[in-house]
């Protein structure tokens, strides 16, 4: 492995998740919770992708961290099967604050109504592979990485 992949996913990044269905493949951008070595996702049951997963449950995940200006590029990508899940408050709340803060009350109130109170389910993926990959360099060439 390049770098422990933990590091990355412990960051608040889009993660993007890839399923199948009858007219092809499909990607979706998604937040995530890496616990129990496991990526946690959260949706409702309108939500296409996890009735994609419920079709079949083979998917993918790919986190990468970019920044241009320092020349970060990493990438963590898992395979794996998912299993949909019913909502767990204690694990959507860690989640949700990584992405919006500590402070529930401080949350923009239209988010929390218009999805937050919608959500319904977990979606929990078990790496089957995990493909770990630094190529920070991409600037400077492999000589010069940090």
């Amino acid at each position: 492995m390049d770098f422990d992949p933990a590091e990355l996913l412990a960051k608040p990044l889009m993660a993007y998740l890839a399923t199948d269905s009858p007219n092809g493949p499909r990607s979706s951008p998604v937040w995530f919770l890496w616990e129990e070595d496991a990526v946690w996702l959260i949706g409702n049951k309108e939500d296409s992708f996890p009735k994609r997963l419920r079709a079949d449950p083979r998917c993918a995940v790919s986190v990468v961290d970019f920044d241009i200006g320092r020349g970060v590029l990493r990438h963590v990508g898992i395979r794996g099967r998912a299993r949909i899940l019913p909502l767990d408050q204690t694990r959507l709340h860690r989640l949700l604050v990584r992405y919006l803060g500590s402070d529930p009350q401080a949350w923009n109130t239209w988010f929390r109504t218009n999805v937050v109170d919608g959500l319904e389910l977990m979606i929990r993926i078990t790496p089957e592979t995990t493909i770990v990959k630094d190529m920070s360099y991409f600037k400077t060439g492999p000589d010069f990485a940090e």
